[in-house]
């Protein structure tokens, strides 16, 4: 989060307490019913943890703010009180049961979101709900108009664009309740790998959808016979093995899935899903602009767009991206050899620059 953002809350977490009553109180404690008995609960961006003790318990007060962190422990002296920041969340794969967040991912910049529900997805389990309270409206900045507390940092969202977020990173949106202020999503953490996108991405990797192994590992082509990664190494594209978020820091490739839902294998997924996955992955497109969308593996493209397709540079592109289309680098697809793949991954790399 923006360092302003948290000294706001530094200085006037004892103010902000008090004339920010909880509003939504029967909803943190619906909320805590549908948390498995037991599990633990977040209450990512807990500030004065008016609501870590509706959760359920065991529970995690978790802020920026250690002012805040302070007044959470005294509001709910069972909870765990963390001081930590949304965007780099310190809880082990899965090991949440539930994550609750009033009003607190809304300081997180529009472009960094994807990645900061990435954490948020590795770190509840599958199957652990989710809820997430947005500010709508159209603004991001420092100076929202009719802010009583100034300097704090600001992105708000119109529903459906925060929703495809949200299915991005890995999560099946239950319900999404929005008037004019608000917009409170309900999700569930799915079997799947989040997207890793953000601001600098120049080359956006697009696969046909996670196996069970890759949703399992957390990382995309993660099964040993794959040969993305050391094709990817080979051609100079990354430079780590088997690190999505390293690759997109270090070297601004994105990655991303035609279609989100993990199966054993594509022959699993209807047109209807690759048509819908291509509509999505056309938005995620237009919000960070990579100059290039790569489509690994033949079969998406093909089915969403063109029949005939060949490996190359295509005639459609994707919300002004060119659009580069390889061979499926699984170990099942025998016709494709090492050296070939990576010099597609070159090839994709060379238009991005």
């Amino acid at each position: 989060m923006e360092r302003p953002t948290v000294d706001v809350y530094e200085r006037n977490a004892a103010e902000w307490r008090d004339r920010r009553p909880p509003r939504r109180v029967d909803a943190a404690r619906e909320f805590a019913g549908r948390v498995a008995p037991g599990g633990v609960r977040l209450d990512a961006g807990s500030g004065p943890g008016s609501y870590t003790a509706r959760l359920g318990a065991p529970a995690v007060a978790f802020d920026a703010a250690f002012a805040m962190v302070q007044l959470a422990r005294d509001a709910a002296p069972a909870a765990w009180p963390v001081q930590g920041d949304l965007e780099m969340l310190p809880f082990r794969r899965g090991s949440v049961a539930g994550a609750w967040s009033r009003a607190a991912y809304l300081h997180v910049e529009r472009g960094r979101l994807p990645l900061a529900l990435a954490e948020l997805h590795h770190a509840v389990g599958v199957g652990a709900p989710i809820e997430l309270t947005m500010k709508r409206g159209d603004y991001e900045g420092s100076e929202l108009p009719g802010d009583d507390f100034p300097g704090r940092f600001f992105a708000c969202w119109q529903p459906a664009d925060l929703a495809d977020v949200v299915v991005g990173a890995g999560f099946v949106i239950d319900d999404l309740e929005a008037d004019a202020e608000w917009i409170v999503v309900k999700a569930t953490r799915a079997r799947t790998l989040p997207d890793t996108v953000g601001p600098g991405m120049r080359l956006l990797l697009c696969g046909l959808n996670p196996s069970f192994y890759a949703a399992d590992a957390g990382i995309g082509f993660a099964r040993p016979g794959n040969r993305f990664w050391p094709a990817a190494l080979a051609a100079g594209l990354v430079s780590r093995d088997r690190d999505p978020l390293h690759a997109l820091r270090a070297h601004g490739i994105g990655m991303t899935d035609l279609v989100k839902r993990a199966t054993v294998g594509a022959a699993d997924l209807t047109p209807a899903e690759f048509r819908q996955g291509l509509a999505r992955v056309e938005r995620l497109v237009a919000r960070h602009r990579p100059r290039v969308v790569c489509f690994v593996g033949l079969t998406g493209w093909r089915a969403a767009v063109e029949r005939k397709a060949q490996a190359g540079v295509q005639d459609a592109t994707i919300a002004g991206a060119t659009v580069y289309v390889m061979p499926n680098p699984s170990g099942l697809n025998a016709h494709a050899r090492p050296a070939d793949l990576a010099e597609h991954l070159r090839a994709a790399a060379d238009l991005a620059r």
